[in-house]
């Protein structure tokens, strides 16, 4: 069979590659936009370095919550970023983000973000059932990350 074909959303942020890039690689930004993640609880201190964790607490419904871990797959600086996300009881995931600089028709600083997701382990044999509730939640998360990175129009590396 088959390894089954990634889920992919994309979308613009108004930041360089290199400030994407940081965001995506700092876990501590992923409460403010990855649908699901509560809280962080602990990062390694050689993370994104591949085959380094950080730790999290994942939300299922209301008040029920899962600690679960993310391990670095490839920190590939400025535009690339693999992750092995857990997603306890239920299986392994593989995310990637792929970074490409991309001004937009103006000429502004602008980053394309492609974010693909497919299960893995025993789950991917589901990968097709799965990929519109994957393609949702992604989207969603997607929107979350570009307005966090797109918030305040000075740039990160600016601020005072």
């Amino acid at each position: 069979m088959a390894a089954p074909q990634p889920t992919r959303v994309t979308r613009w942020a108004l930041r360089t590659i290199e400030q994407v890039y940081d965001a995506l690689s700092d876990p501590e930004t992923y409460p403010t936009w990855l649908v699901g993640c509560r809280e962080i609880r602990s990062v390694d201190d050689d993370w994104p370095a591949e085959g380094a964790h950080f730790h999290h607490r994942v939300g299922l419904v209301g008040p029920l919550t899962v600690n679960d871990s993310t391990k670095a797959l490839i920190a590939a600086r400025p535009s690339h970023l693999a992750l092995e996300v857990r997603f306890r009881p239920i299986g392994r995931g593989r995310v990637d983000f792929w970074l490409t600089d991309d001004p937009d028709p103006q000429g502004l600083v602008r980053t394309r973000i492609d974010m693909d997701e497919v299960p893995i382990g025993l789950l991917s044999a589901a990968a097709p059932a799965l990929a519109p509730v994957i393609k949702g939640r992604n989207q969603s998360s997607l929107n979350s990350l570009v307005a966090f990175l797109n918030e305040d129009p000075t740039p990160r590396g600016e601020r005072s």
